[in-house]
């Protein structure tokens, strides 16, 4: 245990200065839209506490926002806002407006009936009971709201990493995807420390007598203000070009380490989801952003590949990991996965994702489609040999090639077969796998090269070129440390790169990661 807690300090100094930009930015994030929800909820609970017949309908459309899950109340937010804080902080003060509104009406509607008429019988008007009477009696109650949408909101704010709006979510999203404990846990530390702190100090103001609590009534929104401005101190970083790298990109060697390290790279950069960048890019709110060769929206928004010339990026080939257990269990599930091997090219991934990305084809008809084609789809037997567990990363390619494999084992076996898509980053799958919760799930033999082995760099410089070598590293190690086996590869090479609008990279005469350095460089 404690040479865990040392290699986290250690990361965690190591990381220091980003680790302070995005705390910097998750209050200001926090507090920009508790501000905005203070500003619109405070007024909204008054209103509904004069006019009862207000409060059913105001405080149901505030529960049923609360209700939608914080991904996709983002998603709804970016054709509206595009990508960045805007998005990130309407969704929040829209998951702030309950308890605020809640707490305001119930805090002022509880105020005892005789001491409001006291307070009219001495010639006080509706406006001075509210601010004399009403409101410092329900002030409690009202800092009880903020309270909790102060901690809600640091809570969802670290989703906001997602479109590139900042805050801690960078290490915690970017760690599950590299499998790395220690980046998790940079960022849920500080932001569970930020609730703990933001909640102790909000219950030390509830717990102030009535003079105090008026005067803290008058100073919270200066002190919300300026930790709301937090938010626009780390971003001092200029630039003609800037870049969208997803979370596991910026903590990659394969990724911005290697290109700051062999390429000497310096880019502005905002850390995005893998799902809106690319768009962001054809929509020229990104000039460069990490993607995957096969991708099929590189066709769909006329992207393209900068080539890697100092090749920081390893082969990248696609093949099932199967636990020893799993493939003892079923002894006809190797065979049936090895149907695929060598049938799927570079150019076939990216056509089949292309449906799947930009025609929103199902997977399901993608695969069955391609199977057809290959003459290897058969209709499913009636599956009573066993269940077998797929699972898969949540990108299109991964669910186009778990349903391929669903097909084939259940028309060439007499196994039925249970899908858990969607698992999220390489850690999830990885450990789901070694858990022995899924029998196996694609992967990319250099994802299993520098995010599970974590080969030292000698290993890498040695076998990173060569694809047949990173295959059989990969394939051995495994074996060797968990009783995992690689089955024969796919067939393409999905590998990490870099890209660019086409018509933008022939203005600036830019085909490799070195001319885009050099133009970077000369424009400083």
């Amino acid at each position: 245990m404690n040479e865990q807690q040392q290699t986290l300090l250690d990361f965690m100094r190591q990381q220091s200065d980003k680790l302070l930009s995005q705390t910097l930015e998750h209050i200001g994030l926090t507090f920009i839209s508790l501000l905005i929800a203070v500003i619109i909820g405070l007024p909204l609970g008054i209103i509904i506490a004069r006019k009862k017949q207000l409060s059913g309908t105001v405080l149901g459309i505030a529960g049923v926002l609360q209700t939608i899950p914080s991904i996709a109340l983002l998603g709804f937010m970016i054709p509206v806002l595009g990508i960045g804080p805007k998005p990130a902080i309407v969704a929040l003060l829209l998951y702030a407006l309950l308890p605020i509104i809640r707490n305001t009406y119930t805090g002022i509607t509880g105020v005892d009936a005789v001491v409001k008429e006291a307070a009219v019988a001495m010639g006080m008007s509706k406006w001075q009971v509210l601010k004399q009477v009403e409101l410092p009696l329900a002030m409690p109650v009202i800092l009880a709201g903020i309270r909790t949408a102060t901690v809600i909101n640091v809570g969802v704010a670290t989703l906001a990493s997602y479109i590139a709006a900042g805050g801690l979510g960078e290490f915690i999203f970017g760690g599950i995807s590299l499998n790395n404990t220690n980046m998790i846990l940079a960022g849920a530390i500080p932001a569970a420390l930020l609730a703990i702190i933001f909640d102790f100090l909000l219950s030390l103001v509830q717990k102030l007598n009535l003079k105090k609590v008026k005067t803290g009534a008058y100073a919270l929104p200066v002190v919300t203000l300026l930790l709301a401005s937090f938010y626009f101190i780390p971003s001092a970083y200029g630039g003609k070009l800037t870049a969208g790298f997803t979370p596991e990109f910026m903590g990659r060697q394969d990724g911005n380490l290697g290109l700051r390290e062999k390429y000497g790279l310096k880019i502005h950069t905002i850390v995005i989801n893998d799902a809106v960048m690319y768009k962001a890019a054809y929509e020229q709110e990104l000039d460069v952003i990490s993607g995957y060769s096969t991708d099929g929206r590189l066709k769909a928004y006329n992207l393209v590949v900068l080539e890697d010339d100092k090749h920081i990026f390893p082969p990248y080939y696609a093949a099932p990991i199967v636990s020893e257990a799993a493939l003892t269990k079923f002894p006809e599930l190797e065979k049936t996965l090895n149907l695929l091997a060598g049938t799927i090219t570079d150019s076939i991934m990216t056509e089949l994702n292309y449906r799947t990305d930009y025609l929103h084809q199902t997977p399901e008809r993608v695969a069955k489609d391609f199977l057809e084609s290959k003459h290897l789809y058969k209709p499913a037997r009636n599956g009573k040999a066993g269940i077998i567990r797929i699972g898969s990363k949540i990108f299109g390619e991964q669910y186009i090639l778990a349903n391929i494999y669903a097909m084939l084992i259940k028309g060439y076996t007499d196994y039925d077969v249970s899908t858990k898509t969607g698992l999220g980053g390489t850690k999830i799958c990885f450990d789901a796998l070694t858990n022995n919760q899924i029998d196996f799930y694609p992967e990319y033999t250099g994802t299993g090269l520098l995010a599970i082995l974590q080969a030292p760099a000698e290993t890498v410089n040695k076998i990173i070129s060569d694809k047949e070598s990173t295959y059989n590293y990969v394939k051995a190690e495994f074996n060797r440390r968990y009783s995992i086996k690689w089955l024969t590869p796919i067939g393409f090479n999905n590998a990490y790169a870099l890209m660019m609008r086409q018509k933008q990279a022939r203005e600036l005469n830019v085909k490799t990661i070195s001319e885009l350095k050099n133009h970077l460089d000369s424009n400083k």
